[in-house]
């Protein structure tokens, strides 16, 4: 069995650890629907997450007639609201993360998140998936204070410290996921079932995978996997 060469493995959420879109898009279709905006697919609604829930609020304004600051003050708490009551009913793991957390678990490797989804949605998210007990920490977009959200390296470094320290690898679906570990002085990984909203190529990831299979094999093969 080879050595893994990280203490820690560290995930984002919504589009890495779990395909969320089916509550993201029930949330901003429910605020839409009582203003009586035209509705989104859930495909629809994957390109307009990755930066908290006010980024896609707006971006779902902007995208079905047009974004003000006193509709986002007046319909951001709907939204919250909605998507606080019904974290859990659509989303799910993606297939193999299991497995793959259960063979980390198994070698010593501590897990943990860092999301730019709001700490109290994402510690309670992880809670009714029932894999509270899987991770040494969870770090949200609002941890840290007001403009540290990914890609500032703030809050990965909060989940290391939070996890005892030691080196690290972080995975994600997005620019803001590399960005944040590089800036953190990390190295990343790009799962391309994920949230895209660029060609993956672009994310700058240290390595690309394609299924939670692969994650065990890459990490044990690290620096020379794929």
């Amino acid at each position: 069995m080879k050595k893994i060469p990280f203490d820690i493995v560290g995930f984002d959420l919504d589009g890495t650890l779990l395909d969320t879109s089916g509550d993201l898009a029930a949330a901003v279709n429910h605020t839409l629907a009582i203003m009586g905006r035209p509705l989104f697919t859930v495909e629809e609604i994957k390109l307009l997450v990755g930066r908290g829930a006010k980024m896609m609020l707006q971006r779902g304004l902007e995208v079905s007639g047009g974004c003000t600051e006193a509709l986002m003050k007046q319909y951001l708490p709907v939204l919250l609201e909605y998507y606080g009551e019904n974290l859990a009913r659509h989303s799910r793991a993606y297939p193999g993360l299991i497995e793959a957390m259960d063979e980390l678990h198994a070698r010593g490797v501590r897990l943990a998140i860092c999301t730019n989804k709001y700490e109290r949605f994402a510690t309670a998210l992880i809670d009714q998936m029932g894999m509270a007990q899987r991770f040494d920490a969870i770090v949200g977009g609002d941890t840290m204070g007001p403009g540290k959200a990914k890609p500032h390296a703030a809050p990965v470094q909060e989940m290391i410290l939070r996890c005892g320290g030691g080196r690290t690898v972080f995975l994600g679906d997005s620019i803001n996921d590399t960005m944040a570990a590089k800036n953190a002085g990390i190295p990343s990984i790009a799962v391309s079932f994920g949230f895209l909203m660029q060609p993956i190529e672009e994310l700058g990831a240290d390595l690309i995978i394609h299924h939670y299979d692969d994650l065990v094999p890459a990490l044990e093969n690290w620096p020379n996997a794929g």
